[in-house]
């Protein structure tokens, strides 16, 4: 088995890729697991320039292979915010339930409905090689939360060509489908054929 440190403590993100790598070569380590005191400032002004940030220092302090992702929603009425801000849009330290409040402060400006997308980069990081994917998920934000599966704006998220949010859909059918299933997904494939190749 290949280790691989995954740079996040959100439990459910460790969740969500764990799940991904299951029944792979790889073995998914995150931040959390190793009680890691690393506070990685998400400062870039896109969703690449952080993940490749924080892939970047956790190789800098672990020296083993590294999985990153920068990911969050974009709204069409808010000019795409909250984007790179979304895990703090309420503040720093802010919790999922105060940046989905204001959030829905927001949108309440504006009439129904409320187009928005998830968005996510996910990177692979070696020290020498980076290995970059995207991924992302059209949809609409509604005025009310439902469902407990997910976490951060999964609760309002419904995705097109679906009825439930993305709270509501089995993690099966989710990480098929999201924004973070599909660049990992991606991810996956390629660096299972990187590391065949050298």
């Amino acid at each position: 088995m290949l280790q691989l440190i995954l740079a996040t403590k959100n439990s459910g993100k460790i969740k969500e890729v764990k799940n991904i790598f299951s029944n792979t070569g790889f073995e998914i380590t995150s931040l959390l697991d190793l009680n890691s005191k690393l506070d990685i400032e998400e400062n870039e002004e896109t969703f690449e320039g952080n993940a490749i940030r924080k892939a970047e220092e956790v190789f800098i302090k672990y020296k083993i292979p590294v999985l990153a992702d920068d990911s969050g929603i974009e709204t069409e009425q808010l000019n795409g915010i909250p984007g790179v801000y979304s895990a703090r849009y309420a503040g720093e330290n802010a919790t999922d339930e105060e940046n989905n409040q204001k959030l829905l402060d927001e949108l309440r400006k504006y009439p129904e409905p409320h187009a928005a997308k998830y968005v996510c980069c996910a990177v692979y990081y070696d020290g020498k090689n980076f290995i970059t994917e995207f991924g992302e998920i059209k949809g609409k934000i509604i005025m009310y939360g439902r469902g407990t599966n997910g976490f951060g704006y999964d609760p309002l998220f419904v995705p097109d060509g679906y009825n439930k949010t993305m709270a509501e859909l089995p993690p099966e059918v989710k990480n098929n489908i999201s924004h973070r299933g599909q660049a990992f997904n991606k991810l996956k494939k390629k660096i299972t054929i990187f590391k065949e190749i050298i």
